[in-house]
């Protein structure tokens, strides 16, 4: 009831400013896994969000104490939309769409998108839209390939050299030099569908935030890499994809000065030097503008490591559904955005 009371106090008075939108991505955990409520056979023998919250007194401002129910942020909208593949809006499952706050209705899991909008909320008094649009199960290297991809070699242990798939192309890799068949799924699928999904909301504003009619999406963030963790081929070329994924989003959305944030897998150690989620957590702060590798990059882009926020787990098993994992990370990776627009605004004070 009172979610509804502000999506019609909105409706009715009307934005005068552009709404800031944050666009989620990623695969499973990033959709989210997590149990909302601590009800018997729905929460997978994790730990739920419920239970942290009015049992141990954890993330206090999820919880209206006056009210006796979950807190309700009036300019903070949580948008959430699932599909596989490149499949329409109307094919796609809505998971939500109202005012930010603890809704188990359609979804009953969670993700970061929670630690996210309330740490953004909290940090602005701007319109917020927290669009998510992404599903289980996907790699950036094959599903999520971003447009202009080539395709790329790599050799394994055994010294044979496999070609993987370049963008809209099939399979995901086949032996350098044979002739590859296609299959039923090609490169970079799932980003279509993702982005597509997006950009329909996007040009329906008003059905998702209500009364407003403009927007500027202020940043992107990223938490995957448990599938491409499972191949070594595709660890190998994980920087070089989220490279081309974080330049093809700013340019997709007509966003040049979007900031881009991205969790590193929860499992993996500081400074990891071995093994796939090494790769993957290298590519991160490789990507990451203090690195200096990629200039573009500095003070837009920032890596989070996420370990220290993971009661434990692995991300290919979803941290044990331990909805505490997904509101630290959530709240560490909207933190890092907060920084980054934060040195923005001081920097441009200081200019005037």
């Amino acid at each position: 009831m009172r979610a509804q009371f502000f999506a019609v106090a909105a409706l009715l008075c009307g934005l005068t400013d552009a709404v800031q939108v944050y666009i989620l991505m990623g695969q499973s955990n990033m959709l989210g896994m997590a149990p909302l409520l601590d009800k018997k056979g729905e929460n997978r023998g994790g730990y739920s969000l419920e239970r942290a919250v009015t049992k141990d007194g954890s993330y206090q401002y999820l919880w209206d104490a006056k009210m006796n129910d979950w807190a309700v942020n009036p300019t903070v909208r949580n948008v959430g939309v699932a599909q596989s593949g490149n499949h329409t809006f109307g094919e796609s499952r809505l998971q939500h769409n109202e005012w930010m706050t603890v809704n188990a209705t359609v979804k009953s899991t969670l993700g970061p998108e929670l630690g996210i909008g309330w740490t953004l909320g909290n940090a602005s008094s701007e319109p917020i839209l927290i669009l998510k649009s992404c599903t289980g199960g996907r790699s950036l290297g094959w599903d999520l390939l971003p447009p202009g991809s080539p395709e790329q070699d790599f050799t394994d242990s055994t010294g044979k050299t496999y070609t993987y798939a370049g963008y809209h192309e099939s399979p995901e890799k086949w032996v350098k030099g044979s002739t590859p068949k296609p299959i039923g799924w090609q490169a970079g699928e799932q980003y279509d569908g993702d982005t597509a999904n997006a950009a329909y909301i996007l040009a329906h504003l008003d059905q998702f935030y209500p009364g407003a009619k403009e927007y500027e999406i202020k940043g992107f963030f990223w938490w995957q890499g448990a599938k491409d963790a499972f191949e070594t081929g595709l660890s190998t070329h994980y920087e070089t994809n989220l490279v081309r994924l974080i330049k093809t989003l700013r340019t997709q959305f007509k966003a040049p000065n979007a900031k881009f944030v991205a969790g590193t897998l929860g499992q993996t150690v500081s400074n990891a030097t071995t093994g796939n989620d090494g790769l993957i957590y290298k590519a991160i702060f490789a990507a990451d503008g203090k690195s200096g590798k990629y200039p573009e990059f500095k003070g837009n882009v920032a890596g989070v490591y996420t370990h220290p926020y993971s009661m434990g787990g692995q991300a290919a098993s979803h941290y044990g559904y331990d909805a505490r994992t997904y509101m630290n990370v959530g709240q560490a990776l909207g933190a890092k955005m907060v920084a980054l627009l934060k040195a923005d605004k001081d920097v441009t004070e200081v200019i005037v």
